[in-house]
């Protein structure tokens, strides 16, 4: 979970490099640092703190014209400057910098340790610069050393090196993305795309066991034996103006607001005729499907969750497990069994792990992600992309609200292929709804009082969030938004279990937001009041003429669409919620602490 650059080339490296870690700092910002090599040495600058903290700190910019970089998410030691990477050798001629666990660096470092090396940090990372100079030493060669040297560890990686007096970055991956960036004067190596997406749309996705030695006019990948590997080319179809805030003071909201046009780009082209209409995945696709089980964490777990409930709908047997807890918690998986990963990036780790452990057993695998040449999307049988952009905020909004719109879509084609399967009555007309659901988001954002409520409810203790059926996955992720940028303690809830305990939490500083979606309200209304005659003030987030805003004291509305899209819609009211109450609060939006965007470690 942390953010890697590399670039060499003509010209000076370190303010490419700068740059692209101020475009990762989404996926760690607990310490920063660069290593330039100049033909002089391989000089090294890091910090805790963020990127603007590791500029500040230079009292001239180095040059070189090749490098490396990392932000860091914490792992292995706190964030302190010694164990900010990069990290060298001994004598400081290697430079690493590394993203992903060591399983083995303890036993590494003390074999290293008795023969001399020396550590300064508390990181596994530390070891890889000692194994590549240990290895230099005995065979005289960078790249046979860099090859022996990942050979040796154990756990998930991607690395970029670089080495005192050589004209090359050396890299590798095993577990952790890596991205390879092609451009006529330069070369580029990053965890993932916004790092150089300004000089550069022509990728190749690195896979795992992948060996890269970058020289200023050329690039090579080879296998860990040294064997020539082609990859493809892939040209990103993201404008580099998209992983930019824009005239917005925040990532995030400036990602709220584009979920009219991420939700246009989800939609297009997969409504025909009244009918769903999936390049990716044909009529016919999934007949043989007996079972779907849907793995995916966090916000994606949410999306998963609004799929599985209507896939249920429909007659096909389903369950949401927690990718964490896949190998423990899923139910049988065979032949007949489709796992379907949720993961925005493709890159998840405790997701990726559950889709190799179903594929072990025997079942089909589906990827729904947002990044194309993702490990997800090349490891599942099939994939089928959100298309939501690119997404730099931590607290995840337009993709959610764009997977939740995918596993609906692809819940109709299964329902279309499975032989047992009952497909809507009414499908016809919620696929007409969906077309209007950008629209209606516009209105949202045009028309919502979320700003004026998050600062007469920014006091409170607590913060509940309730629904039923499709509401209750909402509830939960409006919950999750609250509680990640505000640092306040907020709880979603199952309409109907607000009584089995949680309302012993309920005070007059207990807010309920309560969330309709026009099917199975009925349980909702009724504990709403439940709460409410506790004392709690009740927030309705509803079309204007819905019976819940008869008990509520504030009412946040949503137009009146089809029950399937109602949920969506609540939800973006209830993330203005959550960032206007994380504004009034002063709180780092788009950094919030402890979180990072990819989770790539188990």
């Amino acid at each position: 979970m942390c953010g890697i650059i590399a670039r060499i080339g003509h010209g000076d490296a370190a303010e490419t490099l700068l740059s692209g870690l101020e475009n990762l700092e989404y996926r760690g910002y607990d310490s920063a640092g660069i290593a330039v090599q100049n033909g002089s040495g391989v000089k090294v600058h890091k910090c805790s703190g963020e990127v603007d903290d590791l500029k500040s700190s230079l009292e001239s910019q180095p040059h070189g014209n090749m490098g490396i970089g990392h932000t860091r998410w914490s792992t292995h030691g706190p964030p302190t400057d010694a164990n900010a990477h990069p990290h060298t050798d001994t004598a400081g001629d290697v430079a690493v910098v590394h993203n992903g666990v060591i399983d083995n660096y303890d036993e590494l470092r003390t074999e290293l340790q008795a023969k001399g090396h020396e550590f300064e940090s508390d990181t596994d990372t530390e070891v890889i610069p000692h194994l590549i100079d240990e290895y230099r030493t005995e065979t005289g060669d960078s790249e046979e050393a860099v090859r022996r040297a990942v050979e040796t560890l154990e756990g998930s990686y991607a690395i970029a090196a670089i080495v005192d007096g050589e004209e090359a970055v050396y890299a590798a991956r095993k577990g952790s993305p890596l991205v390879l960036g092609l451009d006529d004067e330069e070369w580029f190596l990053a965890s993932d795309v916004p790092a150089f997406l300004d000089h550069t749309d022509e990728v190749i996705y690195l896979e795992d066991g992948d060996i890269v030695v970058l020289d200023p006019d050329s690039y090579r990948i080879t296998d860990l034996e040294g064997t020539p590997i082609d990859r493809s080319t892939d040209t990103v179809d993201w404008d580099p103006e998209d992983a930019g805030k824009g005239e917005y003071d925040h990532y995030m909201l400036k990602e709220i607001n584009n979920q009219p046009t991420s939700l246009s780009n989800t939609i297009e082209g997969r409504i025909d005729d009244g009918d769903v209409a999936l390049e990716e995945l044909p009529a016919g696709t999934f007949e043989d499907v007996e079972t779907v089980q849907f793995v995916a964490c966090g916000t994606s777990y949410h999306a998963a969750m609004y799929g599985a409930n209507l896939l249920r709908s429909a007659g096909i047997s389903t369950e949401v497990v927690r990718a964490s807890e896949y190998t423990s918690m899923s139910g049988p998986v065979d032949e007949g069994t489709l796992v379907v990963a949720v993961t925005q990036s493709g890159e998840t780790a405790d997701t990726l792990e559950a889709v190799r452990e179903a594929t072990a057993r025997g079942a089909r695998s589906l990827a729904v992600t947002n990044v194309v040449g993702s490990t997800a999307a090349r490891e599942a049988d099939d994939a089928i992309y959100i298309r939501a952009g690119p997404e730099v905020g931590v607290a995840a909004t337009k993709t959610f609200s764009s997977q939740a719109v995918t596993l609906a879509l692809l819940t109709q084609r299964l329902a279309a292929d499975v032989p047992t399967a009952t497909p809507a009555e009414d499908r016809e007309t919620m696929l007409e709804e969906l077309k209007e659901l950008p629209e209606h988001v516009e209105r949202v954002l045009e028309t919502t009082d979320a700003a004026s409520l998050a600062r007469d409810t920014v006091d409170s203790k607590s913060y509940f969030f309730i629904g039923n059926g499709l509401g209750h996955s909402v509830a939960l992720e409006g919950a999750l938004k609250f509680k990640e940028i505000t640092y306040e303690h907020a709880e979603g809830f199952a309409a109907g279990e607000l009584k089995h305990g949680p309302l012993a939490l309920v005070t007059d500083e207990t807010p309920v937001f309560a969330v309709a979606t026009g099917s199975g309200d009925g349980k909702t209304k009724t504990n709403a009041i439940e709460a409410q005659t506790r004392g709690a003030p009740i927030v309705a987030v509803s079309p204007d003429d819905h019976p819940l805003t008869d008990v509520a004291e504030v009412h946040l509305s949503v137009p009146d669409t089809h029950p399937v899209w109602a949920g969506l819609l609540a939800n973006v009211q209830l993330q203005l919620v959550s960032y206007h109450a994380a504004d009034v609060l002063e709180r780092p939006i788009d950094k919030p602490r402890n979180l990072a965007k990819s989770v790539t470690v188990e």
